[in-house]
């Protein structure tokens, strides 16, 4: 990652969040330890951020869109989630190239474990 974005969450989830590891001058530590690697990652899916939901709790059904969450389209499922992670890559801009590949995989793990998948609401 790179960018003010990346920035904004290796300084969260490094100085201020659980894992306590300087990330914004040491990045390359998410890519080369695994342990790290896991870390952040599992911070950012459990964390809100900002205005925005955790994605744990979007998965779980323990969040309730707003007015303005509903106005925009922001609504509980896989595409909340998508929004959390990449919503100024791939939101709000019409079908992006990588959305079809990630959708088809959650579908057939949904599948797999016997899930009813839950795309946008």
């Amino acid at each position: 990652m790179t960018g003010a974005c990346s920035n904004y969450n290796y300084k969260q989830a490094g100085d201020n969040g659980a894992i306590r590891r300087d990330l914004i001058n040491n990045p390359e530590l998410v890519a080369t330890d695994a342990t790290l690697s896991f870390q952040t990652a599992i911070w950012f899916w459990m964390t809100p951020q900002g205005n925005k939901p955790s994605s744990h709790d979007v998965i779980l059904g323990r969040w309730t869109p707003s007015a303005a969450d509903w106005a925009a389209n922001r609504v509980p499922g896989y595409g909340a989630i998508t929004n959390i992670i990449n919503g100024g890559i791939e939101c709000g801009q019409g079908p992006h190239p990588s959305s079809g590949d990630r959708i088809g995989f959650y579908k057939r793990y949904c599948d797999l474990f016997g899930l009813k998948s839950q795309l946008w609401g």
